[in-house]
């Protein structure tokens, strides 16, 4: 799926129009893009998998720009690069990931790799955030339908929340997302309060509304999951933005 791009840097990309008072998408492992410049050390397979990308994500929110919200996402690889953790946090460059080491990233120049990605990104989405205040965020990521460490025990949330001391989000899509027959719960074994690098520095810490949203990633694979989940996440949002502006 193709949308209009606004803008599209090495560290970001932006799709359709931001709008006062509108919905953004934010979605920071939206691809599995690694300059060529840079070489990771790993199999080409295994950049098409979850420790790469966000599978999905991507589909989901090109889908809904057309519903008219507006999309920011990371463009490249949260191997090349993960902006949402700290900038001091090593697992912003890994060096392994689920168990796989990254041999391309050991060794590296990292305060120039932050400068490249991480930086330009987190100035760019608080820049998008100023000009053009969002009525809510969705902050969109996926999740697989069991972990590598424990294969044999699965995930069986349709979607989880996430929110880090803000929970008005999540309580109010709870039960909007149950009763489309979605089973729904806070994510685990992960937390908003651990994974929080991006909803605490520009959401959070400034007081803006914001739903912080995993889907499980087999729901989302397809165009058709995509667009379900589109279509659902549009009306939900819009939902949300009318209570937390009251």
């Amino acid at each position: 799926m193709t949308a209009e791009s606004v803008d599209e840097p090495e560290a970001w990309r932006l799709v359709g129009t931001p709008r006062f008072g509108g919905i953004l998408v934010v979605a920071d492992h939206a691809s599995n893009r690694v300059p060529k410049d840079i070489d990771l050390g790993i199999a080409p397979a295994l950049m098409r998998e979850h420790i790469a990308v966000d599978i999905g994500v991507a589909g989901v929110a090109e889908a809904m720009v057309r519903t008219g919200t507006a999309a920011f996402l990371g463009n490249v690889s949260r191997l090349v690069c993960d902006t949402n953790r700290d900038e001091r946090d090593a697992a912003a460059i890994p060096e392994a990931s689920d168990g796989r080491s990254i041999p391309g990233n050991i060794g590296i120049d990292r305060e120039a790799r932050l400068a490249r990605f991480h930086r330009p990104y987190h100035a760019a989405l608080a820049r998008v955030l100023d000009e053009t205040p969002p009525a809510l965020t969705l902050v969109l990521h996926s999740f697989t339908p069991s972990l590598a460490s424990d294969p044999a025990e699965p995930r069986p949330w349709h979607c989880g929340v996430l929110y880090d001391n803000d929970s008005r989000g999540a309580r109010l899509a709870e039960p909007l997302l149950e009763a489309d027959g979605l089973l729904v719960g806070d994510q685990l074994p992960y937390s908003g309060k651990i994974y929080n690098a991006v909803i605490r520095r520009h959401f959070e810490s400034e007081g803006r509304p914001y739903l912080y949203l995993e889907i499980r990633q087999d729901l989302i694979a397809d165009t058709e999951g995509q667009r379900e989940w589109a279509a659902r996440l549009a009306r939900i949002c819009n939902t949300i933005a009318l209570e937390v502006a009251e």
